[in-house]
């Protein structure tokens, strides 16, 4: 999918995007008990792009994505998705409806269903409970299917049980299983953590293959996965709780700054 038939698509859902950005936060706050988790944090990520979010622990990389996704309300500030809603206006459910998935670090997947079953159960359909039982899948619906459980790897292992599969393999699921919701922004929380290398090797050509497709927020620890997706693409370093340095994997590198309090020498 090009950027331009991605930028449609977010415009088909009811998003304004005229600035270009699908998400927009500027000057968020948000302080615990005199603690600023986030300080000013201002940044933006463009229709289609893939951006990398790096920094220290208590950065306050998990704090944002919580504001995003509204489990967490700033203190101050705007949080915009398009341009015409306000995220800090909205409940998680609105948030997600409104096509904004988040993946957590551990997955979470129903492990004694099958993988099939997993993304059926996970389709952007009516979930009350009479349609849901007696609903029969359609050509379409299959064809969505197969074609998640190609893009993750997993084609072939449709009818094994979830729980029974590796590490990388599950968190390959329930990327699978957001993708199945057609989310317009993707927020991923440091999806290689305990992968073997070959693995992280896959994950990143997975998410290389969703660039454009989707508006996707990686927040990661392996910087050599970083490296991996970032390509020429922006990364940013937040550092308590705001964004110390902006740029490509190269010129963030090569930042004395972040090289003081997170890269190291």
């Amino acid at each position: 999918m090009s950027g331009n038939e991605s930028y449609d698509r977010v415009a088909a859902a009811g998003l304004d995007t005229t600035h270009g950005a699908i998400l927009y936060l500027e000057e968020i706050t948000v302080s615990f008990d005199g603690f600023r988790a986030l300080n000013k944090l201002s940044l933006d990520i463009s229709v289609g792009e893939l951006r990398c979010i790096i920094g220290p622990n208590g950065a306050g990389k998990t704090t944002m994505m919580d504001v995003i996704t509204g489990k967490t309300r700033p203190t101050s500030g705007t949080a915009y998705f398009g341009q015409t809603m306000d995220l800090s206006r909205m409940t998680e459910y609105q948030i997600a409806h409104a096509g904004i998935g988040r993946k957590f670090q551990r997955p979470t997947i129903f492990e004694q269903h099958t993988v099939f079953e997993n993304l059926e159960l996970a389709m952007k359909t009516d979930k009350r409970v009479r349609p849901t039982l007696f609903a029969r899948l359609d050509s379409e619906q299959r064809g969505k299917i197969d074609e998640i459980l190609k893009l993750i790897r997993l084609n072939g292992s449709e009818a094994r049980l979830a729980g029974l599969l590796s590490h990388g393999q599950k968190q390959w699921l329930e990327i699978g299983m957001l993708l199945m919701q057609e989310p317009q922004l993707i927020l991923l929380d440091e999806p290689v953590a305990g992968m073997s290398d070959a693995e992280t090797a896959r994950t990143a050509e997975l998410l290389n293959e969703l660039r454009g497709k989707h508006s996707i927020m990686v927040v990661e620890h392996d910087m050599a996965f970083v490296t991996e997706i970032a390509q020429q693409g922006v990364v940013t370093v937040l550092h308590e709780g705001s964004v110390l340095a902006q740029g490509t994997m190269a010129q963030v590198q090569s930042d004395e700054r972040v090289i003081e309090v997170y890269l190291g020498r």
